[in-house]
């Protein structure tokens, strides 16, 4: 129009064509008004979450959008994201049909726990004259927790009845030796081991018995997070924190399928967030609380406490998994004498964590004596880790050296040694 009236100026005769037009393109615009406004409940619309977000994890969102207009619309969907996502572009364009449903997903992928709280879900809506749009608003103010990754926790769920799990990439263990938890006397096939012949079963039943046993059950495995300023380095948007967090979920559930105690706890300054390791129905879901709320801090973790807690209240013989992160052999040094004193009552396995960002530099080709340089210090820091490991094993304590997105495969993977081998 504004061209046309430009062209009016230049062409005086096309002035009154153009005020007809002007006045069709009104009529138009009032049409357009009157269909999408004369109708209160033109759309329904619902935000569906989870009960949960998974942290770490893709969650699904779930859009559903009825029209009830007699024509077909044009919608354009602006979510209002919770802050912690610092979405600022959300945008989704739908075209649904008349009295007809439409139904699509978004998903997001949080990075910490906690509560996040969804805004309006705003529905902007189009007639097929596309002159105008009228908005609608749904589902304002809604809050969905953020958990550790109960997704994970399902998708590993089968883990726990097999030590030999092709299907996920895990290492077969070798069994050195047996476990010597009585389960049944049995017949001979081959293939049994000869030193578990029973002579007195085989004299009464004139053939050969061996006695089968399992994998010792009711065992103590405490998971031990260290929520100190070391854990709070990020990886791929999350902390090791969050990561040994998710890890100690998947693995409380491992534990208790194989019919072992589970419990944890976290420290720093002093030790919190405690779960008696036990094996009943609820143990989960307190594990799941206990591990919601964990908040790290930014001070240096008093191994000494954690030491005097261990010898306190854990008096049985018990695997202790540590989730911590060392970076130099100094920083071990420090903390050696407890974590000595800690494995000499218990088995102690201290996990922790490779910079792959260290790996990054050391693939790189240097060009320059200042990446040269770089590239020697990030070698240096990759071979110190290496021996942190070697002067862990010298004083018999287990060590677990993985990266950030392994962490989860790799410490099911050593309780399935520990059990498999029967050294706790």
């Amino acid at each position: 129009m504004i061209v046309l009236f430009c062209c009016a100026f230049i062409f005086p005769s096309l002035y009154s064509a153009v005020w007809y037009i002007l006045l069709i393109l009104l009529v138009f615009f009032g049409l357009d008004i009157l269909i999408l406004f004369s109708s209160t409940t033109g759309i329904n619309a619902e935000r569906i979450t989870p009960e949960k977000l998974s942290n770490g994890d893709e969650n699904s969102i779930i859009v559903t959008i009825k029209n009830f207009y007699t024509f077909p619309i044009s919608v354009k969907v602006i979510d209002e994201i919770p802050v912690q996502f610092q979405v600022r572009n959300f945008e989704i364009n739908r075209k649904i049909k008349n009295a007809s449903q439409d139904e699509f997903q978004y998903k997001l992928r949080p990075t910490e726990r906690g509560e996040y709280y969804f805004g309006n879900l705003n529905i902007y809506v189009s007639s097929p004259l596309r002159l105008i749009s009228k908005r609608y608003k749904f589902n304002k103010d809604q809050m969905v927790p953020t958990y550790p990754s109960y997704i994970q926790l399902r998708k590993y769920d089968l883990i726990a009845f097999s030590n030999n799990l092709f299907q996920y990439g895990v290492k077969k263990i070798r069994r050195i030796g047996h476990t010597m938890e009585f389960e049944q006397i049995k017949e001979y096939v081959p293939g049994d081991d000869i030193r578990t012949l029973n002579w007195k079963a085989t004299a009464k039943k004139n053939s050969l018995m061996v006695n089968q046993f399992q994998d010792e059950k009711s065992q103590n495995i405490y998971m031990v997070i260290d929520k100190g300023r070391v854990m709070k380095m990020p990886f791929n948007g999350m902390s090791l924190l969050d990561y040994a967090i998710n890890a100690t979920l998947v693995l409380s559930n491992v534990i208790l399928k194989k019919q072992d105690k589970a419990g944890m706890f976290s420290f720093s300054k002093k030790v919190e967030n405690r779960v008696v390791a036990e094996k009943r129905t609820s143990q989960m879901q307190k594990i799941l609380e206990s591990l919601y709320n964990i908040k790290t801090n930014f001070f240096e973790s008093d191994y000494s406490r954690l030491y005097v807690d261990i010898k306190k209240h854990i008096n049985q013989r018990s695997l202790i998994i540590l989730y911590t992160n060392f970076e130099t052999m100094d920083g071990l040094h420090r903390q050696l004498p407890y974590l000595k004193g800690i494995a000499k009552n218990h088995l102690l396995v201290v996990v922790f964590f490779q910079n792959t960002e260290l790996y990054q530099i050391t693939n790189n080709k240097a060009d320059t004596i200042q990446e040269v340089y770089d590239k020697v210090i990030a070698e240096k820091f990759i071979f110190e880790k290496k021996l942190i490991v070697t002067e862990l094993k010298k004083y018999g304590i287990h060590s677990v050296l993985t990266q950030p997105e392994n962490l989860t495969m790799d410490t099911i993977n050593k309780y399935l040694e520990i059990k498999a081998r029967g050294i706790l």
